[in-house]
């Protein structure tokens, strides 16, 4: 076998900007562990994900590197078969759709005899239009290995609107399928040796802009109604639309997968978007992409109110994000089956326009409740923590403006960083206060000195010991040991300035 070393520092990418800032801002305990965490964590993530690895284990097997680096590839499932078999040509330009659709085929009919079975897709560029997967399957793509989204629209499947949405989110009616898509599934793997999915979404992008497209664009990888899910050790890449959406789904994995797509230019390729899901966790990902890293949804008003899915027990743990258009993580805001028990932690936001950020509006009913971030750092964000109430798109007249969602029971702890304009701005409002927030740990630093940079509206909540900057007098100030010293001036002033 061959050891390959990377430098570190070439797999961060702009992480290693923030290291002397975590080393030096403080001495305490805490800053140092998260320091060594962050180093320990992304180390071996991005080490391992984007070189030739050696001997490295998967599932409990191992993969034995070549001296030319190309990898062999596991036995994950009881059936194995390579996509060349059903007659796919890996140049870029043959279309192999039907070569993917006979080799899915073949899965479904061993079933999950011996565990199902593994379709290998080996270094070269595979062209293909939209094709489904299929329960006990396994989709491995090798280092070098690049599935490739055709470009003609023609190729592409109409599809229903989602049943939460009543609409196609950018156009009335059908839209178009994702290039990789599955419903009512069971035990499906997307894995590999960080090949890659591309969706190559600059002609859908360009239409878009130019109102060109009837339809709403679709996904690069979508997958609906279906549990026991993993993806992992691959790198997702130009989406049409959102890139990666489980709909409906339970027991949903996704880890060390990178997702990107240009900052700018690139509408809507949101990286994850766990819609109505249940038990599903994300870690160690890198995300830079053209609207929000990731945004937890459960339906759009009326539809996802009459829907009834809510998205719950969703952890997001040690994640990279970029976000120059939106934000980092969000919630909502089409959040009309519920949101609640949802943990972000070990996140670091960079370069970004905003890092956290929940939203809503009249109309969307439901609730947001029970939602934790932990161990924050954000390097040049414009705003860092927002909680928005006016978000007001609608997919038509037919919403009840009356249907007021209920946000509650969110905290902040060990929130840090630097070169940040607005550390938070929380936007209630008197039909959708906020309740019960509290902060807790928190420093960072700023490049806009203007006296109300810590901004409130319509807010219910507590700040526990000493944070900076000062807190918005909406909230009650307690000591580190829970004491009361200051109760709110008002919970309902208003000091939200956009200007900042």
């Amino acid at each position: 076998m061959v050891e390959t070393q990377v430098p570190f520092s070439s797999r961060l990418l702009g992480f290693r900007r923030l290291l002397p800032s975590l080393s030096s801002s403080s001495s305490s305990s805490h800053r140092t562990l998260f320091y060594l965490l962050w180093v320990a964590a992304f180390g071996s993530l991005f080490l391992w994900q984007r070189n030739s690895l050696s001997g490295f284990s998967i599932f409990g097997g191992y993969v034995q590197v070549q001296s030319g680096g190309s990898a062999e590839f596991p036995r994950l499932r009881g059936w194995v078969f390579n996509v060349t078999e059903f007659g796919a040509v890996g140049d870029g330009v043959t279309v192999n759709t039907e070569a993917f659709e006979r080799a899915v085929a073949r899965i479904a009919r061993v079933g999950s005899r011996g565990g199902g079975g593994q379709l290998n897709v080996p270094p070269g560029k595979w062209l293909t239009g939209p094709f489904n997967l299929t329960s006990h399957m396994t989709l491995f793509l090798a280092e070098g290995a690049v599935i490739l989204g055709i470009q003609d629209q023609r190729y592409w499947p109409l599809m229903p609107p989602l049943p939460s949405y009543g609409y196609g989110r950018e156009h009335p009616g059908p839209r178009f399928g994702s290039l990789i898509h599955g419903q009512n599934l069971k035990d499906v793997v997307i894995t590999g040796h960080n090949g890659t999915i591309n969706g190559q979404g600059q002609s859908w992008w360009k239409k878009y802009r130019q109102k060109l497209l009837n339809n709403t664009r679709g996904p690069l990888v979508q997958i609906m109604w279906s549990s026991d899910i993993v993806i992992s050790n691959i790198t997702l890449q130009d989406s049409p639309f959102w890139t990666l959406h489980p709909y409906d789904c339970k027991n949903v994995t996704v880890k060390n997968v990178t997702i990107l797509a240009p900052i700018f230019e690139a509408p809507n390729t949101d990286g994850i978007d766990p819609d109505s899901c249940e038990d599903m966790v994300i870690e160690d990902c890198y995300i830079s992409v053209g609207d929000d890293a990731i945004a937890i949804k459960s339906g759009w008003d009326q539809y996802g109110i009459a829907y009834g899915r809510p998205s719950k027990n969703i952890l997001i743990r040690n994640l990279v994000v970029r976000s120059m258009v939106s934000a980092g993580i969000s919630i909502g805001s089409e959040m009309s089956g519920g949101v609640s028990n949802v943990t972000v932690q070990n996140l670091l936001v960079w370069d970004s326009r905003r890092a956290v950020r929940i939203k809503t509006a009249p109309g969307r009913g439901a609730y947001v409740r029970h939602i934790h971030y932990r161990n924050l750092t954000f390097e040049n964000v414009r705003v860092g923590i927002v909680i928005k109430t006016d978000y007001n798109e609608h997919p038509d007249e037919g919403y009840d403006p009356k249907a007021a969602p209920t946000i509650e029971d969110v905290t902040f702890t060990g929130i840090h960083g630097q070169g940040v304009r607005v550390p938070v701005r929380i936007h209630g409002s008197e039909e959708i206060p906020i309740r019960n927030v509290t902060f807790r740990d928190m420093s960072v630093g700023l490049t806009y000195k203007k006296k109300h940079i810590f901004q409130c509206a319509f807010v219910q909540g507590r700040v526990l010991g000493t944070i900076f900057p000062a807190p918005c007098e909406n909230l009650d100030l307690y000591d580190e040991q829970g004491r009361l010293v200051k109760s709110s001036a008002s919970q309902n002033v208003t000091d939200i300035d956009y200007d900042i």
